[in-house]
């Protein structure tokens, strides 16, 4: 059987001095099936497999589901899931008379057009719809009375890591977000036949352990090649929240050939239902290399190639221990009505963290805006314990101001003292102003950092994450699924340090036989300790570059400098053009955002989201019978490119891991990457998600006092 391990929450308990208990959070909302809320019939979701494979600095999910219609009379399947984070959607595929058929991208009001009119005529036809930043939407016709329908969709995203930390998230909780949606749609989350899950975890860097908070049932396992594998089936999903799932080294379960562990019953047919994320996280063992990591794809020696480079600095980040005030601006909107449990767990661990010297306000938001503290208040036991009494009263309702929040947070601050904001909220910002310029303009009216908690899924990342990154600080993603340990264990190590601010990054060919463009990356000016760096990017020919990253520790100028060679053909990763191409949407969409609605952007975005065969807001992912597809004049670009992939992906399956560090010959950092504290993270519990901010923000305010004391 899996050992249930303590040995991370007890490390963890030591470096940071605390160990959550177990809050169990009803999630407002599933992804499911959707059925109009005055419709009395409905399908079923038969079957939901899902499999993942982590690799080569990115993560490939791959859900295959069938729909079963149990009524005399056709119907149509609509299933909606949470649009995770920087998932580029590659694959639809719709088995028709038992034959695969691939979607291909459109434009979205073409391709909406087309599913219609094919549904008129009678035809099969299917159609995967992004709703902007919320969810993706997949609908399938027909689904024949009393018959089934299988279907597959695959996602590519990086897979990042902090402090040696790893996490992977497959969202099943919906965000709520959608008031319309709500209102005419009802999901029907439950699946009636088999659901499993299974994460094959492929790293040159070994791997000590890997734990699933909120599914004790998991089965974790490492194989002989170091590579690490979690499996989840049905009664597995159903297990209680009592305990987490946690494989170490030393921990072992006994494997038999079903692939179950020891004494554990099949039970393929529980019914299950889709309601709760599903949160992974993976510890590299301690002591490894700060590093820099390329993985780039190019068929032709003669064409352009792609790649993704990724730093994992080592600097000489010092500590930092002096006091502050803070300001925690809350969520209390309808919206935040599956997450606030969460929320407010998370203000009582933070406001625990505090020190006797340190101040806090608390402002709450949703039509309007109130102060639950009366000015700045001392971080005594007695403040604290009566701010945290109050805090978990409050309840979720009314709309969402995110602005007159934000404001009122920003015009509390003393500008005697140095301070930071907190920021809890899912950011769909619906009363007063929302324009994301507008925000952008406000976070940069003081010299303060925000660091910004985005809560649950379909929250509002293109708002939330430029306007945090616009004030230098940190935005950290959670669910209500994840677990104190992970980002305690990253907490640990910030909390103490300085940061790098001013950042910048310059790759420029060597020897004038590569020539490198289209960069992409996130527009983050600082980096903090543990933090990875990730930009994509174009290239040609072949040949050595140099890389060069900038920028100032507690103001003194800091310089890190490598060179490597870029490959004249490289076919073993070809999806990281799908990458480059999401990176360079991801772009276009945050202009668009900051200036308002673009022809030649939105043009830009449908031609890139065709060629890379990516969904985006402006296109969708058509299927249709496949004679039909010449017919209609489609392209099937993507079924070619799907092709190239799938034997990539069975081509690497079959060899060892490959290391993909490029900076073995001149390292660009000394020593080793920032670490977790002690020896992991464990034990279970509700989100202390703003005890790392609390951490994060420690080093801004650390680096002002400083320099007013230099002053």
């Amino acid at each position: 059987m899996v050992r249930i391990s303590r040995d991370w929450c007890a490390a963890t308990a030591i470096a940071a001095g605390l160990c959550l208990s177990v809050s169990a959070v009803t999630p407002a909302n599933a992804v499911g099936l959707l059925t109009p809320s005055d419709q009395s019939q409905s399908l079923d979701l038969l079957n939901h497999k899902v499999s993942v494979v982590v690799e080569d600095g990115y993560v490939i999910t791959t859900v295959n589901q069938t729909f079963s219609n149990p009524h005399g009379n056709d119907m149509e399947a609509t299933y909606s899931f949470p649009v995770p984070h920087k998932a580029a959607v590659s694959e639809f595929t719709y088995w028709m008379d038992g034959k695969p058929v691939t979607a291909e991208v459109v434009e979205k009001e073409k391709a909406r057009q087309i599913y219609e009119s094919e549904k008129q005529a009678g035809r099969n036809t299917g159609l995967a719809e992004q709703d902007d930043y919320k969810t993706f939407d997949i609908s399938v016709w027909p689904v024949r009375g009393n018959d089934d329908v299988d279907i597959r969709f695959s996602y590519i995203q990086p897979a990042k890591l902090d402090t040696g930390i790893g996490r992977y998230l497959y969202p099943l909780e919906e965000g709520g977000v959608d008031e319309e949606k709500l209102a005419f749609w009802t999901a029907k989350q439950t699946v009636t036949g088999t659901f499993s899950f299974d994460l094959h975890l492929r790293t040159d860097y070994p791997v000590d352990a890997v734990r699933l908070p909120k599914h004790p049932g998991a089965q974790i396992t490492q194989e002989q090649d170091g590579s690490w594998r979690v499996h989840m089936n049905n009664a597995a999903l159903a297990s209680g929240l009592e305990k987490d799932a946690a494989l170490d080294l030393q921990s072992a379960p006994t494997i038999d050939e079903t692939g179950l562990s020891e004494g554990q019953a099949t039970q393929g047919q529980t019914p299950v239902a889709l309601d709760q994320d599903i949160v992974v996280y993976w510890r590299q063992t301690q002591n490894q290399p700060a590093r820099v990591d390329m993985v780039p794809y190019k068929a032709d020696p003669s064409g352009r190639g792609t790649f993704m480079l990724t730093l994992t600095p080592g600097m000489d980040l010092k500590p930092i221990t002096e006091g502050r005030d803070w300001i925690f601006v809350l969520d209390r909107s309808g919206s935040m009505g599956g997450k606030i449990a969460t929320l407010s767990e998370g203000v009582g661990k933070a406001l625990g963290k505090l020190r006797p010297e340190d101040r806090f306000r608390i402002i709450f938001f949703n039509d309007g805006t109130s102060e639950l503290t009366n000015g700045f208040t001392p971080a005594s036991a007695d403040q604290i314990n009566q701010a945290l009494n109050s805090v978990r009263g409050v309840q979720a309702g009314g709309g969402t101001d995110l602005y007159a929040g934000l404001k009122r947070g920003l015009n509390a601050l003393d500008s005697d003292r140095t301070g930071a904001i907190v920021l809890v909220t899912d950011g769909v910002a619906n009363v007063g102003t929302t324009e994301t310029k507008k925000f952008l303009e406000l976070t940069q009216q003081k010299d303060v950092r925000l660091f910004t908690a985005i809560m649950g899924n379909s929250a509002n990342v293109p708002l939330l994450e430029p306007m945090t990154d616009a004030s230098g600080g940190f935005a950290v993603r959670v669910s209500n699924s994840d677990d104190i340990v992970g980002t305690l264990l990253q907490a640990t190590s910030k909390v103490t340090h300085e940061a790098l601010h001013g950042l910048k990054l310059d790759l420029t060919q060597k020897d004038g036989s590569v020539r490198i463009n289209d960069i992409r990356r996130r527009n983050n000016p600082s980096l903090y300790r543990g933090e990875q760096l990730v930009l994509f990017g174009h290239y040609w020919g072949e040949g050595e570059a140099s890389l060069k990253l900038t920028g100032e520790i507690s103001g003194t100028p800091v310089s890190y400098e490598t060179s490597f060679t870029f490959p004249e053909t490289a076919k073993r990763n070809p999806e990281i053009e799908r990458l480059w191409g999401y990176a360079q949407i991801e772009h276009d969409l945050q202009t668009i955002g900051l200036f308002g609605p673009d022809r030649d952007l939105k043009t830009s975005i449908v031609d890139t989201s065709k060629e890379f065969g990516i969904l985006s807001p402006y296109t969708s992912m058509l299927i249709v019978e496949e004679t039909r597809f010449e017919e209609l004049a489609i392209d099937q670009t993507n079924k070619k490119r799907l092709a190239t992939e799938q034997a990539a992906q069975k081509e690497r399956k079959a060899k060892p891991v490959q290391s993909t560090r490029v900076d073995t010959q001149k390292p660009m950092f000394k020593g080793n990457q920032p670490s977790h504290s002690g020896g992991g993270g464990g034990g279970s519990g509700s989100l202390g998600i703003l005890g790392l901010l609390l951490a994060l923000s420690a080093l801004t305010i650390g680096l002002k006092m400083r320099r007013r004391t230099a002053q």
